[in-house]
């Protein structure tokens, strides 16, 4: 099956949201068939020519090795689903912020669904292929800041991972990162100051995001929504603990993205899917 043949690929997948954990039926076709249209499209992907992306148009983003990951892995289901919820959520919001953002795909997505976005990225040669990849897909109003984001300004050690960048991470974030690594000085932005100007964000911060949402004030959470990686059972812990009183819910795509109720409602890595955050009461398919 080629990406020819997803050309409403978004709306399907918007339009069943309760199906979305990683253990359902639907889950498992759909990633079967996403996974093969995606890898059959590599020699496009290699070529650097566009390639169709369902309901966004024609996306240029050239094959990059990162390690043990390439760039045909950046469009796995989990992304495609949150990729579906951009594109259901055009109009809805205005100006988003990509921390994490690697090739700068959701950057380039987000902007294709009318939103105005600080993308944030701080190992310099993904930053690079970031700017390479916004021009390439014509987005001119971007901002594509060679940062990290923490619970403050300054500057951070950060950690690559050579045999997978994209598990790259600021030091301190990840216990016993694995294999060869590079250590270097990077920029750092207070999360304090991002969210006063977004109303949407992608937080996929490899281990920091538990420190990134304590540092944000509970109140901005009435105007500013976001997609969060968790990364481990100590980081659930102490996301659900940030929240746990407050008016603030958090929405698990493990549950079909029900609301979080306990602490055994929160996943505890990538592998069981991603959270929404919100003050809205329920999540906004």
């Amino acid at each position: 099956m080629s990406l020819n043949s997803f050309d409403t690929l978004l709306e399907f997948l918007a339009a069943y949201p309760d199906q979305h954990a990683r253990g359902t039926p639907f889950y498992r076709f759909v990633d079967s068939l996403v996974k093969e249209a995606f890898h059959e499209a590599q020699p496009a992907f290699a070529a650097g020519q566009p390639v169709p992306m369902a309901e966004f148009g024609m996306l240029t983003l050239p094959y990059e090795k990162m390690g043990a990951i390439d760039s045909i892995d950046l469009f796995g289901l989990d992304e495609l689903l949150m990729f579906a919820f951009y594109y259901r959520n055009k109009g809805r919001y205005a100006r988003a912020a990509d921390i994490g953002a690697n090739l700068g795909l959701h950057t380039i997505l987000l902007s294709m669904s009318g939103c105005k976005v600080e993308a944030f990225e701080p190992d310099p040669e993904h930053h690079e292929k970031l700017l390479r990849n916004l021009k390439l897909n014509n987005i001119t109003d971007a901002i594509a800041h060679k940062a990290a984001v923490s619970e403050q300004n300054g500057q951070m050690q950060f950690v690559r991972v050579l045999g997978n960048t994209t598990s790259s991470h600021l030091a301190g974030a990840k216990a016993n990162p694995y294999g060869e690594l590079d250590k270097f000085d990077v920029n750092v932005m207070d999360i304090r100051e991002i969210v006063q100007r977004v109303d949407l964000m992608k937080i996929d911060a490899e281990g920091h995001e538990a420190v990134i949402l304590h540092a944000i004030p509970i109140a901005d959470w009435n105007h500013v929504d976001a997609f969060v990686e968790v990364g481990t059972p100590e980081n659930a812990l102490a996301v659900f603990n940030t929240f746990a009183g407050t008016q603030v819910n958090i929405f698990a795509q493990k549950s079909g993205w029900k609301r979080v109720e306990n602490l055994a409602g929160m996943p505890i890595s990538y592998k069981e899917g991603g959270i929404f955050i919100s003050a809205k009461t329920e999540m906004p398919w």
